[in-house]
């Protein structure tokens, strides 16, 4: 949605001897007001960024570009009647796929909050540690009596305000969780922390020897480390949904009363007249009842052939109108839309992903049961025996701090970390924080076709079979055309040396094809039913010069860097493999063929898709999916875990865990690999705090665990979990 920035209006009062000048500034202004947001998803580094953004620059009306490499969009502030078309055709022109984006939908703007927040409760947490640290090394020295009380009340001082404010990540889980009558690992993290705050404060009011306020702020700052580690390994999760609204077409041209009119869809109703332009995209459901064109359904459908659109066909919305002008009468607007709907059932599928319980958590209910009875065991116990309320309490403190909720905090976050940056070197972003644990898992793996498996750009295979003379007059006729085939011969035929032949009366019939005259004789390229030729199962132009037989040029999918290498490789580990794809049977088929995928789904609707997976799922497979478009976002989600190349669209990369970066699908084999070695080294760090607590328990419940020891020991089990984390790099 395009949104007007609009300026105050200046005061008019007398004194204002600086109206006209603000009244001047104002105007200017004005002039900056539209803002307009891009969906640019090829665009891959520094070179491309510059690229689009000279373009768009450079374009009349347009006044800034900026270009966001991590969202793929582009920013573009420019004149109110810049419209969005003519940028996209701008980028088109350089080579780069866009889409207008509902900028009043996206938050396009936000920040990473809960980064920065982490981020600022890390970075007091430290510093108020060393600084209680260095009071404890004085008091561990020697310093008794009235100094040694008064380093512990600053100390306490320091401390308080502290967790306070750092550990509030934690205190809002184990809040969340015990109000939902489960145990996570932040519950017996909190409890310790509190323990050791309220044991520390009464000793200190009691001018005991110990205190545990360094303990409790190194805990803080142990666990706020490898929170914020865990954070930033992937990018910040928004929602599919909101990014597929966001793909809905923001305006529309209505025709009333004869006249033609720009208005926002969401006034659009059932049953209005919609002109959509050749390049603009279908804002509603409806019934074709005017215009002959081509359309382009692959954002929904993956078909990487146009469909001839004519009069009484139905279209859905985010359907691309190519060749000709159509009218369309609206038979579902808003949320009663197909793309909407498909919204819906993104949103469905995240909810159903939400509740795959991580490893973390498994440990955490048999972890926080355990430390928790064994502190009340030590606490009675030791009561019992001494009737000193402060040294039972003492103990209970100190064996919920040194049974180190550290180590199991750090068990997950280090391991993730270390596995994501080897697979980053590899090409591939992790995003999701159990992504790595459920890649683990998978046992079948579902491709997409179009632009995952295959570039989803027709190319030119039968060009040696054509005489020079051929190739002149179909460069000629295919340079008249942006339909998707003709782009592939132009490119294909010049890159070949072949210079246009001279036609005349060059014109495009929408829908059908070019055709022109050369040398005197009608010559045409276009749909076979229009030149009078045979019917084929591969995507085919036809060159038809008149008084001749009909010419094809044949055109196929060309495979993705690395596609025959993954399938092979999942298959050779004993993956089961599927290919699932909205394109035509034929085409589908050869591509199984080609690969040697056995399984494959020939014209899956998006509902379709996601259903298949979800029937997997329902018969115990581990479903991985692999996809780019729109029609496989609610799929990508539906399943256990799912990857996106870096070039698909928003929505798609937004509703995956994990995204490839570079157009080489090869790294996704040792993906798995990676994964299952990270869950291994997982298991390993819960299998090296469980020996740690084993260790460190009877000392703590003997009372021989002191402030000193309790520091020490969670330093010395943090150390050791990152470093076996380190073994994946």
């Amino acid at each position: 949605m395009t949104t007007a920035l609009r300026r105050p209006p200046a005061s008019a009062c007398p004194a204002c001897l600086a109206a006209p000048a603000a009244e001047a500034l104002a105007e200017q202004e004005e002039l900056k007001e539209a803002k307009i947001a891009l969906s640019v998803p090829s665009v891959h580094c520094g070179a491309c960024i510059s690229a689009v953004e000279s373009a768009l620059a450079e374009h009349p009306g347009v006044h800034s570009a900026r270009v966001n490499l991590t969202l793929r969009r582009a920013s573009v502030e420019a004149d109110h009647d810049v419209m969005p078309q003519e940028l996209i055709g701008v980028l088109n022109r350089i080579g780069y796929e866009a889409h207008e984006l509902d900028a009043g939908t996206l938050s396009a703007t936000a920040t990473d909050k809960a980064g920065r927040e982490l981020l600022m409760r890390l970075a007091v947490a430290g510093f108020a540690s060393m600084n209680v640290m260095l009071l404890s090394v004085a008091v561990w020295s020697g310093a008794v009596d009235a100094t040694r009380d008064l380093f512990h009340w600053i100390s306490a001082a320091i401390a308080l305000p502290t967790i306070v404010f750092s550990g509030q990540p934690f205190f809002r889980n184990a809040w969340s969780a015990l109000k939902n009558k489960r145990l996570n690992m932040d519950v017996p993290i909190v409890l310790a922390i509190a323990l050791a705050v309220v044991t520390s404060l009464w000793e200190t009011s009691l001018s005991g020897e110990h205190a545990y306020f360094d303990a409790a702020l190194t805990l803080t700052f142990f666990l706020l480390a490898g929170r914020y580690l865990d954070h930033r390994t992937r990018a910040i999760a928004r929602s599919a949904a909101e990014e597929l609204a966001a793909l809905e077409v923001p305006r529309a041209f209505l025709l009333r009363d004869g006249e033609e009119k720009q208005v926002p869809v969401s006034e659009l109703a059932v049953g209005d007249l919609i002109m959509v332009r050749p390049g603009g995209r279908m804002p509603v459901d409806g019934e074709i009842v005017e215009g002959t064109s081509e359309i382009d359904r692959s954002l929904l459908t993956g078909e990487t052939v146009p469909v001839f659109a004519e009069a009484g066909q139905k279209v859905s919305a985010g359907e691309v109108n190519l060749t000709g002008p159509l009218t369309i009468r609206a038979s579902a607007v808003g949320k009663d839309t197909s793309l909407h709907r498909m919204a819906d059932l993104v949103a469905i599928a995240e909810s159903g992903r939400s509740r795959y319980t991580s490893l973390a958590d498994k440990a955490a209910k048999l972890y926080a049961p355990g430390v928790h009875i064994l502190s009340a065991l030590s606490f009675v116990g030791w009561y019992l025996y001494s009737w000193d309320m402060r040294t039972a309490l003492n103990i209970a403190a100190a064996v919920l701090i040194i049974t180190c909720p550290c180590a199991l905090g750090l068990a997950v976050p280090a391991v993730t970390t270390a596995a994501s940056g080897r697979l980053f070197r590899r090409g591939m972003l992790i995003k999701h924080s159990t992504a790595l644990e459920r890649l683990a898992q998978v046992d079948m793996v579902v491709f997409d076709k179009t632009g995952t498996l295959t570039a989803g750009t027709p190319e030119l295979t039968n060009m040696g079979d054509h005489a020079t003379r051929d190739l002149e007059i179909a460069l000629a006729l295919a340079q008249g055309s942006a339909h998707p085939l003709s782009v592939s011969l132009t490119n294909a035929v010049q890159a070949a040396g072949v210079k246009p032949a001279r036609i005349e009366g060059l014109t495009e019939v929408p829908g059908y094809g070019t055709e022109g005259t050369w040398q005197g004789r009608r010559v045409r390229l276009g749909r076979g039913a229009w030149v009078g030729a045979p019917a084929r199962a591969q995507t085919t132009a036809w060159l038809s010069v008149e008084g001749e037989e009909p010419q094809p040029f044949s055109f196929a999918d060309r495979l993705r860097d690395g596609a025959e290498e993954a399938v092979k490789a999942l298959l050779d580990s004993g993956k089961d493999v599927i290919l699932m794809s909205g394109d035509a049977t034929g085409a589908v088929e050869e591509l199984a063929d080609r690969l040697g995928i056995r399984q494959w789904v020939a014209e899956a609707l998006p509902a379709d898709k996601a259903a298949r997976v979800a029937a997997l799922r329902e018969q115990g497979k581990s479903v991985l999916m692999v996809g780019d478009g729109l029609n496989d976002t609610a799929a990508l989600t539906e399943a256990h875990v799912s990857i996106s190349p870096a070039s698909a669209l928003d929505a798609a990369r937004v509703a995956s865990d994990i995204v490839l970066l570079g157009g080489d699908l090869s790294p996704i084999a040792d993906a798995v690999t990676t994964a299952r070695s990270a869950t291994r080294r997982i298991r390993e760090n819960f299998r090296i705090a469980t020996i740690y607590n084993v260790i460190a328990v009877p000392i703590a419940v003997i009372g021989l665990a002191t402030p000193l020891v309790a520091a020490l020991a969670m330093s010395a089990s943090s150390i050791t979990v990152s470093l076996n984390a380190l073994r994946l790099r």
